[in-house]
């Protein structure tokens, strides 16, 4: 296949994934970083202890560097929307717009403001001043990621919303439906948690690499001890955020939760997949086996996603093609109501044009008992509401069994900590060192799930993807590709060479 083969959706889609990916490269560490850092502090400002200072300004310094570059994606990846995404802007603008605006006016200013304190104010400000300001950035970027997450949030459960036929867009009808949606206050928390894991993962691991160069010793272990309980908890909460969060798909976007486990076949007692091999190329009408082997644990995706285990969880094929045992209707009646709502919209509009009352009261009632399934007009087969399988089976079930050993790592790190033979176990601490890139694997991996697993959806239900471009040449969207990766790589190379530098130097005695 050629470049030119890939169609104006794909092109935009890669262009917005190429900007996500490598925004969340830089997010997750300012995330979790600012905890750290402000745990730091909290505790040189309790114990008056100067080498705990010195130990925050260090990871203060990777923070600042890591917080300036992340900035630049981000700010592209919004502009995106305008850009790439304009039919879907102009749709949902009014009622998306809205957190984005949160974000931009109140978490990052509180953030931009008062890290320009927490970086210059060490010899300017008492040191409970400098605590605060640190605190305050903390929790200006958890506020910021909190608004970005509840816009993602609402595109996979779009409530609080109205659908306006005279504009044919969707408006806000209720802000604190939407701020506060299950669905945005489980992704909020399972997002933020992982993050966390990462930089501590970061912390532990560049710690880790002092102890093997026998440098910076006391330094290097009071980071670990702070990184790692840090990182414990995270993973604790990763996986009990993770238990409500797959608990939301399984309620709001079943066929996601069906191709997360690869359920093709709807079952009670549905179990979870702890290892298998998908069997490429059959097609989800084949009722065949689609595993070339697998091992699983009966019963636990019906506790996961029902809190029964003994609950019927429907497969891909069940949501496709309809179970009428278990009261599932088949893709193709919600294309039928789609399409119903669609040619009623048109029939409103043409009425309105001629000031038809009759028609359009009759037309608007029609519309509105079906625009709930108005995305699946658009869609050419029931197939369509299928996403691609095997990404996101095996990004699931990779980020599942990082973030487990991610627990036992950190676990067997605390041991030999208060064992006081850190320092000897040199594997733990390579593993600590090699364990840095696999943190951000596996939250990049959270993403692609997420994101490959709603698909066709721009909005669940509402809006496939296809439909939410803006009308460019596909030349362009190729060229900008192009370009954004180029200036994404080098950002990425600078990033990764000045934090090098700085690790290399390390703190200064």
């Amino acid at each position: 296949m050629s470049l030119s083969d890939i169609s104006l959706v794909d092109w935009s889609r890669a262009q917005f994934a190429l900007t996500s990916i490598y925004h969340w490269l830089f997010v997750p560490l300012t995330l979790g970083l600012s905890f750290i850092m402000a745990i730091m502090e909290s505790i040189y400002v309790k114990t008056g202890n100067e080498e705990w200072r010195k130990i925050t300004k260090f990871w203060m310094k990777l923070f600042g560097i890591n917080f300036a570059i992340g900035a630049a994606t981000g700010i592209i990846l919004e502009f995106e929307f305008g850009t790439n995404w304009s039919n879907y802007s102009w749709i949902v603008g009014d009622l998306f717009g809205a957190p984005l605006a949160i974000e931009g006016i109140l978490a990052f200013f509180l953030e931009s403001t008062f890290i320009v304190l927490m970086f210059f104010g060490w010899n300017k400000v008492g040191k409970k001043t400098h605590l605060l300001s640190t605190w305050l950035v903390t929790i200006g970027s958890t506020l910021s990621s909190w608004w970005i997450l509840v816009a993602n949030a609402w595109m996979n459960d779009p409530v609080g919303m109205t659908f306006n036929p005279d504009t044919a867009r969707c408006e806000m009808v209720n802000f604190w439906e939407v701020a506060f949606s299950p669905f945005a206050i489980h992704k909020f928390w399972h997002t933020v948690t992982s993050a966390y894991v990462v930089a501590s993962l970061f912390v532990v691991g560049i710690s880790s690499w002092y102890l093997i160069k026998k440098r910076h010793e006391s330094f290097a272990k009071k980071s670990i001890l702070v990184g790692a309980i840090f990182g414990f908890a995270a993973t604790m909460l990763v996986t009990v955020s993770g238990d409500t969060s797959t608990y939301q798909v399984a309620q709001k976007q079943p066929v996601k939760l069906a191709a997360m486990e690869g359920l093709y076949i709807g079952r009670t007692r549905a179990p979870i997949i702890a290892l298998a091999v998908l069997r490429p190329g059959v097609p989800i009408s084949d009722t065949v086996n689609h595993f070339i082997f697998k091992t699983e644990m009966p019963g636990m995706l019906s506790k996961l996603g029902y809190r029964d285990k003994n609950a019927f969880v429907p497969g891909i094929y069940d949501l496709v093609y309809g179970n009428q045992y278990q009261g599932i209707e088949p893709v193709f009646k919600r294309m039928e109501r789609g399409t119903i709502a669609m040619i009623a919209l048109n029939k409103y509009k043409e009425a309105k044009k001629d000031n038809d009352t009759s028609e359009m009261r009759l037309s608007l009632a029609e519309f509105r008992t079906n625009y709930t399934d108005l995305g699946y007009a658009y869609l050419d087969k029931p197939e369509d509401v299928v996403p691609n399988i095997p990404i996101t089976f095996y990004s699931f079930h990779l980020m599942v069994g990082l973030g487990f050993y991610f627990v036992i790592l950190l676990l067997v790190i605390l041991f030999f900590l208060w064992r006081k033979t850190l320092i000897k176990r040199k594997l733990i601490l390579w593993l600590a060192v090699l364990t840095i890139p696999l943190g951000y694997i596996a939250t990049e991996l959270g993403w692609i799930v997420a994101e490959v697993g709603r698909q066709p959806w721009a909005i669940q239900d509402l809006l496939p993807v296809s439909k939410a471009t803006s009308h460019l040449s596909t030349s362009s969207v190729q060229t900008t590709f192009i370009l954004f990766a180029i200036l994404f790589t080098v950002l990425l190379i600078a990033d990764i060479k000045i934090l090098w530098k700085q690790i290399k130097n390390g703190p200064k005695e």
